[in-house]
């Protein structure tokens, strides 16, 4: 079981990038896959969940500029950046996580520890 996220570089304020998570040794069906990322000097903390049943969740700071989807007969989950800012400068990783529905995350929070299959993040800066 092991997920690998792809797709980090580096952009200028205000652009775009997608990154992927592919999935490797089991399918993505009955999972929820998270996005989290890593500042330098920060704690991990988790960005955005898409459940199963493709219900979605994001924090706050990024609602309305990123944009995750899966497609699961690609094995593959994909978070749409746009708009993006210096602050979203981090490492980006993506885990497996609860199978249950965008509410629960959007009650509870992402919670590192509740996910798993946590595979090599990409790095994105955001610099001018």
């Amino acid at each position: 079981v092991q997920l690998q996220a792809s797709g980090g570089g580096l952009v200028q304020p205000g652009g775009s990038l997608r990154l992927s998570c592919a999935a490797s040794g089991f399918n993505l069906d009955y999972h929820a896959i998270g996005w989290f990322r890593q500042a330098p000097e920060k704690e991990r903390e988790g960005v955005s969940v898409i459940a199963s049943d493709r219900s979605t969740y994001y924090i706050d700071s990024v609602k309305g500029r990123f944009t995750i989807s899966r497609d699961d007969a690609k094995k593959t989950v994909y978070l749409q950046m746009s708009s993006l800012e210096p602050e979203d400068t981090a490492v980006y990783y993506c885990a497996t996580g609860p199978n249950l529905k965008a509410n629960y995350y959007r009650a509870a929070g992402i919670k590192v520890s509740e996910f798993a299959s946590w595979g090599q993040g990409t790095l994105v800066t955001v610099s001018s």
